[in-house]
């Protein structure tokens, strides 16, 4: 019964207006690149960032997702350029999502205060499913089981399609704001019905706008003794659906801690808490997402980990620019 109402959901997927979207992170500035490509160089480092989320726990089917990503910063060209990739599984393989691109960002340093990034990106998207897992009525033997071949219609097991998106990032060394529009050509997603121009069957562009502030709480010259206060938002819209993430950061020294509150087109979802760590070089985040909806008698929460691994590299060019000039977000 599991596998043929997981299916019936791959058909929603494949054919109903508003159902197919993309996996979305708890920790967004974990994985910036993922967020906006405009964040590619912004930390002016060479910068490798791997998120894992597992979602919705209590379901024996639940969704996996991973996000890897790379970016570095050129000054002599005033340019950066990264690589994001995410995998995403649902129901123990049935349904996989995996994408990869590339990402090219442009800095302006408008003034000593503020810069903008903007940037393009441009990779592959693939799904697929393993219709050998799915089990049909006409399958079912009544003494053997399911053993009997099946009338329903494979279709295709497996879609690549082209993606492409763009971003601006505004910011100085205590405000930022960003903006970026995903699944620029809102590529047609269906398994049955590849090359039809029916908007259903798309992957609607996603608008993600965010932004944010650091509030010093205490003076002191030496950036590692401050305690600094951070509230940021983050609103995503897809077709029909929208959530939006309000919450704040405190850091200080070593030790970051976060809270959030998510809401959704349809309903207050999650309380969120974060807690990481920050070596010399070295990222580490966990969260959680308590579910708060009527959905969490089924849910229970997600778990999501982050670890960012960072190099400062020397500038070897002779071009001058603001090194003090880095992206609050990061």
């Amino acid at each position: 019964m599991k596998r043929i109402i997981l299916f019936f959901m791959l058909g929603l997927i494949g054919f109903a207006d508003g159902f197919a979207q993309d996996p979305q992170l708890t920790q967004f500035y974990a994985s910036p690149l993922y967020t906006n490509p405009a964040m590619a160089g912004a930390s002016r480092k060479i910068r490798l960032t791997l998120n894992a989320r597992d979602q919705y726990t209590a379901l024996n089917n639940n969704y996996k997702t991973g996000v890897m990503g790379l970016d570095a910063y050129l000054p002599k060209i005033k340019s950066g350029f990264g690589i994001v990739s995410m995998y995403d599984v649902a129901g123990d393989g049935n349904l996989t999502t995996t994408s990869v691109s590339a990402i090219y960002s442009y800095n302006l340093e408008i003034n000593r205060e503020w810069a903008f990034n903007a940037a393009l990106q441009g990779g592959i998207l693939q799904r697929r499913y393993d219709f050998s897992r799915f089990v049909f009525r006409d399958m079912i033997d009544p003494t053997r089981g399911p053993v009997l071949p099946t009338a329903e219609s494979k279709g295709l097991e497996q879609i690549a399609v082209p993606n492409f998106a763009f971003g601006g990032l505004l910011y100085s060394s205590r405000v930022f704001i960003g903006g970026a529009m995903h699944n620029l050509l809102e590529p047609n997603m269906s398994f049955y019905s590849p090359d039809a121009d029916n908007e259903a069957l798309k992957l609607p562009r996603k608008y993600t706008l965010h932004g944010g502030v650091n509030i010093y709480l205490n003076k002191s010259r030496y950036e590692e003794n401050r305690v600094i206060l951070s509230p940021n938002l983050l609103f995503m819209q897809q077709r029909n659906f929208y959530q939006m993430n309000m919450g704040c950061y405190i850091k200080q020294k070593s030790l970051t801690i976060g809270a959030w509150y998510r809401q959704t087109s349809t309903n207050g979802d999650a309380a969120i808490f974060m807690i990481g760590f920050k070596l010399p070089a070295v990222r580490i985040g966990y969260s959680y997402d308590a579910i708060i909806s009527s959905a969490k008698t089924a849910t229970v929460g997600s778990h999501e980990i982050s670890l960012g691994i960072e190099i400062k590299p020397k500038n070897k060019s002779g071009v001058r620019y603001n090194k003090k000039l880095v992206c609050p977000a990061l």
